[in-house]
């Protein structure tokens, strides 16, 4: 188990209003929406989500890092947890043309809009029960998707990582080192049901048998 980071450069390029979120809009409200994981999520206004997702190719550079990493060549297979419209697993499929994807989103919304190329490779489903063979994946990846747990079911998703992996792990989680990081997340969040400090995180991993790699998320 070890802290990699890939996707710390493109989280820090994004401009947050972090009070904004809690004194110009009605956060609770927001955040039902926001929940829902549709088009408002995805594609309506900021205050509900993405403020509108489409392909930019910011994945690219983070595809070319897991690929060196994790030396994935043609006869891989990946799998993405929480894949959301399948831009991550679109970048790996260009960079390496025979390997195997798959990518698993609890939106119906993202699935549906997913980048066309990929979309027959994505299915419907949660990170808690995954309809995949042991063993099978040689990466399994999921990002700022397990926030979305409650602690129970967080265990039974890390431990469905583990039994669906034969080789690597890569998970990226939101987490906070201070009051300042803490409130940022707090004001910013829609969706989060669990998120910890990084001694925290390490703990769960530990304690649920989570042995592959991850990084954390920060909101300066």
């Amino acid at each position: 188990m070890a802290q990699v980071d890939f996707i710390n450069d493109l989280h820090q390029k994004t401009k947050r209003d972090y009070l904004q979120r809690v004194t110009k809009y009605n956060k609770a409200e927001c955040a039902e929406i926001a929940k829902k994981l549709g088009k408002d999520y995805w594609d309506g206004d900021r205050k509900f989500g993405y403020g509108g997702y489409s392909y930019d190719g910011r994945w690219k550079p983070i595809a070319k890092k897991m690929a060196e990493y994790y030396k994935l060549c043609p006869s891989s297979r990946i799998l993405d947890i929480g894949c959301g419209k399948g831009y991550l697993l679109y970048e790996l499929k260009i960079l390496i043309p025979g390997i195997e994807i798959r990518g698993i989103d609890f939106s119906k919304y993202a699935l549906e809009f997913s980048h066309e190329e990929v979309r027959k490779f994505l299915d419907y489903g949660t990170a808690c029960k995954l309809p995949y063979p042991e063993h099978y994946f040689d990466l399994v990846i999921s990002i700022n998707t397990l926030h979305y747990l409650y602690i129970y079911e967080l265990k039974e998703a890390l431990r469905e990582i583990m039994r669906v992996s034969k080789k690597s792990q890569y998970l990226v989680v939101e987490s906070y080192k201070n009051e300042v990081e803490k409130s940022n997340l707090l004001n910013w969040q829609l969706t989060c049901e669990c998120f910890y400090t990084p001694e925290e995180w390490e703990w769960i991993f530990r304690e649920f048998g989570y042995t592959g790699d991850y990084s954390f998320i920060y909101f300066n």
